[in-house]
C-alpha cells in the first residue's frame, strides 16, 4: 500500500518514468475497451478521464475549505462531516495532498456541467456505489452548486452467472468478450436447431452476421428486460430461447413479418394506402391498441429511467402478433379488404418492433 501511495504521489508530481508506465498501461486498457465496445455497438460522444479532472477536484476542495464546508484534520487530510444528512465523515483529499475518487468525481461533475449546462446528470453505476453517490451529491449541495438537485444515480443490481457471484478482487470476474462469444455460440446452436435446414440459403458470412446479431440481442435484451435495480442471474442458454421472453424470439417475429411483406410484394398485393372501414377481430384490436401505446410506453420508460419498460412492451407486441398470425390468415385471406388491413397492421408492428429494439441497442434481422 505504501508503494502504491508513493507511485500516486510521483504520478501527480509528473515523474516521467511513472507517467510513461501509466500511459503504456492505459493504452493497453483503452485498446481492449475499444474492441469490446465496437463488438457490442457501443459508442460515446465524449469521454472524461479522471487524470484530467482530479486537479479540478482539488480546486473544489480548496473552495470548500474556504467556505467552511470541509475541514482539515491534524494530519492535513481534508474531510467533510455529513452526519446530519444521515451519512458519515468522508475523506476528500489525503494527508499527502493526493486525490481520492471523491475528489475526481467532484471535478468531473463540475466539468460536465460547464461543458453542457445540463439540467440532469444521470450516473449509471452499480448499487455497490450507492453510498458514494449519496455523499457526492450531498457535498455538491453543500457547496451550493445550482445543478446539484438534478444529479441522479441510476443504481442497477449486480449480474450473477449460474456459476455464482462475480468478485473482481477474487479474480472470479467473467471476461466480457468471453461472455459475448459464449452467447453468440449459444445463439448459433439454437438458430441452427430451429431453422431445420432453412439457413442453407445463407452464405457463411451471412450466417456469422446473423448469429452475432442474435447473440448480442440475446445478451442485451436479457439484461435490459429486468428492472435495473434488481439483482439478476444471466444464463446464456436461457437467453437465446426462441420460444421465451428473449431477444431472439422478438428478432424472429420481426423476421417473420418481413418475410410476409416480401411475399406480399411478390404477389403484387398493395402494402400502402388507407385502410377501409372494417370490423376487426379481437386479436387485431389488441394489436392496434398496443401500437397506439408505443409513445406512452417510451415516455414512461424515460421518466422512470427503466429500459425494462420498453423491453416488456416489445415482447408483449411480438407475442400478440404471433397470436394474430396463428389465429388469422394473412396472405391466404380471400377478402381483399381484410388482406390489405392485415398487411398494413403487420407492417406497422414490424416497424414498431424495429424502433423499440433499436432503443435497446438491438438490431433485428430481415430474415432468419
Amino acid at each position: 500500500m505504501l508503494d502504491v501511495q508513493q507511485m500516486l504521489r510521483l504520478w501527480e508530481q509528473g515523474d516521467p518514468e511513472t507517467v510513461a508506465l501509466w500511459s503504456q498501461l492505459n493504452a493497453w486498457v483503452y485498446t481492449g475497451f475499444d474492441a469490446t465496445y465496437k463488438s457490442i455497438g457501443v459508442s460515446f460522444d465524449k469521454t472524461y478521464y479522471e487524470s484530467n479532472t482530479y486537479l479540478l477536484g482539488k480546486e473544489i476542495v480548496e473552495e470548500g475549505l474556504q467556505k467552511g464546508v470541509f475541514f482539515r484534520k491534524d494530519d492535513s487530510s481534508v474531510w467533510i462531516d455529513l452526519t446530519e444528512e444521515g451519512l458519515d465523515q468522508k475523506l476528500v483529499m489525503r494527508s499527502d495532498g493526493t486525490s481520492v475518487y471523491m475528489t475526481q468525481d467532484l471535478g468531473t461533475t463540475d466539468l460536465k456541467f460547464q461543458d453542457f449546462h445540463n439540467d440532469r446528470q444521470i450516473w449509471v453505476v452499480g448499487n455497490e456505489q450507492d453510498y458514494h453517490f449519496n455523499v457526492l451529491f450531498a457535498i455538491l449541495r453543500k457547496l451550493g452548486r445550482a445543478y446539484a438537485d438534478g444529479l441522479y444515480h441510476l443504481s442497477y443490481g449486480m449480474v450473477d452467472l449460474p456459476t455464482g457471484k462475480m468478485k473482481s478482487r477474487e479474480g472470479t470476474v467473467v471476461d466480457a468478450d468471453d461472455l459475448i462469444q459464449e452467447t453468440v455460440e449459444a445463439a448459433s446452436t439454437a438458430a441452427d436447431e430451429a431453422a431445420k435446414g432453412k439457413l442453407e440459403e445463407f452464405s457463411s458470412d451471412e450466417k456469422a452476421a446473423l448469429f452475432q446479431m442474435l447473440g448480442l440481442g440475446a445478451l442485451k435484451y436479457y439484461l435490459l428486460k429486468v428492472d435495473p435495480q434488481k439483482r439478476m442471474q444471466f444464463n446464456p442458454a436461457e437467453s437465446v430461447d426462441l420460444h421465451g421472453n428473449t431477444g431472439p424470439y422478438i428478432q424472429y417475429v420481426h423476421a417473420r413479418i418481413r418475410s410476409i411483406l416480401r411475399k406480399a410484394v411478390e404477389l403484387n398485393v398493395a402494402l400502402e394506402g388507407p385502410v377501409s372501414a372494417i370490423q376487426l377481430d379481437v386479436i387485431e384490436q389488441q394489436l392496434v391498441f398496443l401500437l397506439s401505446q408505443y409513445p406512452q410506453r417510451v415516455a414512461e420508460a424515460g421518466t422512470a429511467y427503466a429500459p425494462s419498460y420498453i423491453a416488456q412492451y416489445v415482447y408483449e407486441l411480438a407475442k400478440t402478433f404471433n397470436q394474430f398470425y396463428d389465429k388469422l390468415s394473412i396472405l391466404k385471406e380471400t377478402d381483399p379488404i381484410k388482406l390489405h388491413t392485415r398487411l398494413v397492421l403487420s407492417k406497422a408492428v414490424g416497424e414498431t418492433i424495429q424502433k423499440a429494439m433499436g432503443l435497446l441497442g438491438i438490431e433485428v434481422p430481415e430474415k432468419m
